[in-house]
C-alpha cells in the first residue's frame, strides 16, 4: 500500500523551459518511489505526446488529457469519448470564428487545418501535425483543442452543458466532455486504485491545474505560477527552473 500520491503537471512545473524533466527531479521522483509514495502525472497533453517524459521518469500512472484518459500503473481505468454530434457542432461554430481544431485520442491526433498559432503550438510540443478534417468519423476522439487568443467566454458559453473549456496556453483551450477534469480524472484513479485514505499531493502553475487543487490535500503551486493558482495553494514553492519540484517535496517530508 502507497503511504501517499503525488501528482504533477508537466508544463512549467515538472518540465524544465526547454520541456524536459530535469536530473534532479528525476531522483526526486525516485526517492518518492523509494518512499512508497506513487507519482502520478496529471497533465493536458494526451499520452503519446509525453512518452519521452514516461521514459525518462518510469511514471506509468497517467492523468491524462485533463482528464479525458486515465490509467494506473500502465493500465487503463477510464477514457471519455467525445461524441460525434457535439464534435460537428463545435466544428461549425469554429468555422464561424475562424478558428482551428485538433482531434485527440491516447495515441495519434490531426487537425481540421493549419495556421501560425497551430505551426507555433506543435512546434514548441515537438510534434508533426496533419490536416485530416473528418479524423473524429473514423477515430474515437476523447479530447480536442480549440486555437484562439481570446474566445474563452464565447465558447465556454456556446457550449455548457456540452463541453468543458479551459485555456492551458496562450494559443489553444483544452477541451473535454462536459464536466471533465483533472479533478474528475484524479477522482477515477483514486478510487479505483484505492487511494482515497492516504494523503494526496498536487503540483501545478495553471489555471486547468485549479481543480486538482480541489481534490487533493495538498495543492503545491510553482513560483512562476498564475496569481489565481498560487492564491489557491497551501505552499508555493520555487519556479519549476529553480528547484521548485524538490523544494515542494521537502517542504512536506515527502523526499529528504
Amino acid at each position: 500500500m502507497y503511504k501517499a500520491v503525488v501528482f504533477f503537471d508537466l508544463d512549467g512545473t515538472l518540465f524544465d523551459n526547454q520541456k524536459n524533466v530535469s536530473d534532479d527531479n528525476i531522483a526526486a521522483i525516485n526517492q518518492l518511489r523509494e518512499n512508497n509514495i506513487l507519482p502520478v502525472i496529471s497533465t493536458g497533453r494526451n499520452i503519446f505526446e509525453i512518452q519521452y517524459v514516461i521514459d525518462a521518469t518510469g511514471i506509468n500512472s497517467l492523468v491524462s488529457a485533463n482528464g479525458s484518459y486515465v490509467q494506473y500503473e500502465g493500465k487503463k481505468l477510464k477514457a471519455e469519448q467525445i461524441s460525434d454530434d457535439v464534435i460537428e457542432e463545435i466544428l461549425a461554430f469554429a468555422k464561424e470564428q475562424g478558428d482551428v481544431i485538433s482531434f485527440y485520442n491516447n495515441e495519434t491526433f490531426a487537425l481540421t487545418a493549419e495556421n501560425d498559432l497551430t505551426t507555433v503550438n506543435y512546434r514548441l510540443l515537438r510534434l508533426t501535425p496533419h490536416v485530416e478534417p473528418d479524423f473524429y468519423k473514423t477515430h474515437e476522439v476523447n479530447f480536442l483543442n480549440v486555437f484562439n487568443y481570446d474566445k474563452d467566454k464565447l465558447y465556454q458559453d456556446a457550449f455548457k452543458g456540452k463541453l468543458s473549456l479551459v485555456r492551458n496556453n496562450p494559443r489553444c483551450l483544452d477541451t473535454m466532455k462536459w464536466g471533465v477534469s483533472k479533478q474528475t480524472g484524479i477522482q477515477a484513479l483514486l478510487k479505483k486504485a484505492q487511494l482515497e485514505d492516504i494523503p494526496s499531493y498536487a503540483f501545478g502553475d495553471q489555471l486547468n491545474d485549479l481543480q486538482m487543487f480541489a481534490q487533493v490535500d495538498y495543492p503545491v503551486a510553482m513560483g512562476n505560477g498564475h496569481p489565481d493558482v498560487k492564491a489557491k495553494a497551501s505552499f508555493v514553492t520555487t519556479s519549476n527552473i529553480n528547484g521548485g519540484i524538490v523544494n515542494g517535496l521537502k517542504h512536506y517530508g515527502l523526499i529528504k
